[in-house]
């Protein structure tokens, strides 16, 4: 027998470490080669990890919210003696072999690392369903997208033998975590909590009692969230754009009727069925068309080297809001994507995000970013323009509003766009010119056919 350590190997993207949230052995198990042992959270997605070998599990290394670098042991696995030696990546997952597949890539466990070379698009099925851009009913009970909600092992173990949703339980360990005592808190009131450490008192009649649910809150006046994984990184993209990007912004409000109708009867044609076609589609490819007439602000600044990179090619990046913060997917090769293409590929990367399987290829080497507060009934936003990007255009709530139409008021679908720029390179005309140029196709959609 052979004691091993699975090292938390490279995730791709350049990235130094990870946050361990879950795992789903202990020591004692006995795990198989390629069995799922635990969950870990990168500045980009929730990563599964396989064990790389089989045998039984010695020691657990890191705890669930640890922040567990690039290299550093994770669990230790007792192997039998005739068991297949791991490779040499998986006995030290810290050092890349850029020539182990051949392609110039550092080869990781999951996926593959940065490129040299623009990334190319994959095909994916079209999906059921994705986040409605038009006015919609937001009083739904939402439904969870992931397979299963972040919880520690033994608040999972004791979920399963009280008979509680953990979907439904809010979270207070590291990264909102369901802890063991989050279950106890949220036994039924007319169920005996089972035995454990004494819980903190509480208030004799608490206000944030769910009465729906029969779930008790917590009653402690305030409550402190450690700021880890998406949160963490996206504070830190967010403060190194305000501080080293110069930006400006300009608005345009537009009669968006025409695009409506358009998407109406595009719905009942064969070559749209079966997907749920949206505005944020049809903006999205009017987008891609006013960035091959304006290809500047598909570009960056490189501060160290002093140069504008324009790029002739568009990762169209889509901001999705997720249970875990914000993430920015991007459609590799955009450019060439039919506007059907476009609505299969939106539907599949806010799904992905949504359920944290979206792979850090996904999140990288976005040019341009569109973002859509709309979905949140809000008129419109001023959003910072993402780190390496010159642009990023805001799409707000579409309404039917009074507008003057043929010189008689009317009642007209209607929405404001908006774009903040890098000043450094983008000046107040070009971007002028480019977002009246997005706002002209859309008011006029058929437009769009001389530039397809």
């Amino acid at each position: 027998m052979a004691d091993l350590e699975f090292r938390l190997p490279d995730l791709g993207e350049g990235l130094a470490d990870a946050e361990l949230v879950s795992w789903s052995v202990g020591a004692g198990d006995t795990v198989e080669l390629n069995q799922t042992i635990a969950e870990v959270e990168t500045a980009k997605a929730v990563v599964a990890l396989p064990s790389p070998f089989a045998g039984t599990v010695v020691e657990l290394l890191a705890q669930p919210g640890d922040t567990v670098l690039v290299g550093a042991p994770l669990i230790r696995v007792r192997t039998e003696a005739d068991a297949p030696a791991p490779t040499a990546v998986e006995q030290d997952s810290s050092v890349p072999d850029s020539s182990a597949n051949g392609t110039g890539r550092t080869a990781v466990l999951v996926g593959y690392g940065p490129e040299e070379e623009a990334v190319s698009r994959r095909r994916r099925p079209a999906p059921a369903a994705v986040e409605p851009d038009a006015p919609q009913d937001n009083t739904a009970t939402p439904v969870p997208q992931t397979d299963r909600a972040a919880a520690t092992p033994a608040a999972r173990r004791l979920a399963r033998e009280l008979g509680i949703d953990l979907w439904y339980v809010p979270g207070s360990g590291p990264d909102g975590a369901v802890t063991v005592e989050d279950v106890r808190d949220a036994v039924p009131v007319s169920q005996p909590r089972p035995a454990a450490t004494p819980a903190p008192a509480r208030a004799a009649a608490d206000p944030r009692s769910d009465s729906d649910h029969g779930l008790i809150r917590p009653a402690a006046r305030e409550e402190r969230t450690p700021i880890s994984g998406i949160r963490k990184r996206t504070a830190a993209a967010m403060v190194a754009s305000a501080r080293t990007i110069p930006q400006a912004s300009a608005f345009v409000t537009l009669d968006f009727t025409a695009s409506m109708e358009l998407l109406d009867h595009l719905r009942t044609t064969t070559s749209f069925q079966g997907l749920t076609l949206t505005p944020l589609a049809l903006i999205a490819k009017s987008v891609l068309a006013a960035l091959a007439e304006f290809p500047d602000l598909n570009a960056f600044w490189d501060e160290a080297k002093q140069e504008i990179v324009t790029k002739h090619y568009v990762n169209l990046g889509i901001a999705v809001a997720t249970d875990r913060g914000l993430l920015v997917p991007n459609l590799k090769e955009a450019h060439a994507l039919s506007l059907r293409e476009l609505c299969q590929e939106i539907g599949w990367l806010a799904d992905t995000a949504r359920s944290g399987s979206a792979t850090p290829t996904d999140l990288r080497g976005s040019t341009f970013t569109i973002t859509n507060v709309g979905v949140f009934g809000v008129d419109i936003g001023v959003p910072l323009v993402n780190p390496g990007e010159a642009a990023i255009l805001c799409l707000g709530s579409i309404r039917k509003r009074p507008w003057v139409f043929r010189d008689e008021v009317a009642v007209r679908w209607v929405t404001t766009l908006g774009i903040s720029f890098d000043h450094r390179m983008i000046d107040g005309e070009l971007a002028s010119r480019f977002l009246a140029t997005v706002a002209g196709l859309l008011e006029d959609p058929l437009t769009l056919l001389g530039r397809m």
